[in-house]
């Protein structure tokens, strides 16, 4: 083992943290599950929205709720929120699950709400 003092210098103390999205960056708690809205099913009444307005927002395309923030309100103030949407399609999901729900999710074929279906 050599004694080299300036290796202190160059080599990093710890590895550089990245963010990926998932975590609480504002020294929120850590959740072990994410809210997810199955938007084929969403009737864009926007209950979720106004309940949780820091989690759920109207996707402005389509007319149908989707989660923006993972960490914006309390597990509680998220729950009511589901509790509240009128067809259910608002869960509590693994976050590892949530790439794959949203490659289904595209792979529907969802239209504007308002619009009539296609033939």
């Amino acid at each position: 083992m050599t004694n080299n003092s300036e290796l202190a210098f160059t080599v990093k103390a710890q590895e550089e943290i990245k963010r990926n999205g998932k975590e609480p960056i504002l020294g929120g708690q850590l959740r072990t599950k994410a809210a997810w809205v199955d938007e084929s099913l969403c009737i864009g009444c926007t209950y979720c929205s106004c309940v949780a307005t820091n989690t759920f927002a109207m996707e402005p395309n389509y007319g149908r709720a989707r989660v923006f923030r993972q960490d914006g309100d309390s597990s509680s103030l998220i729950q009511e929120a589901i509790d509240t949407c009128p067809v259910n399609c608002i869960d509590w999901v693994k976050f590892e699950d949530l790439d794959t729900l949203r490659a289904q999710l595209e792979a529907k074929s969802i239209r504007p709400l308002g619009l009539p279906p296609l033939r």
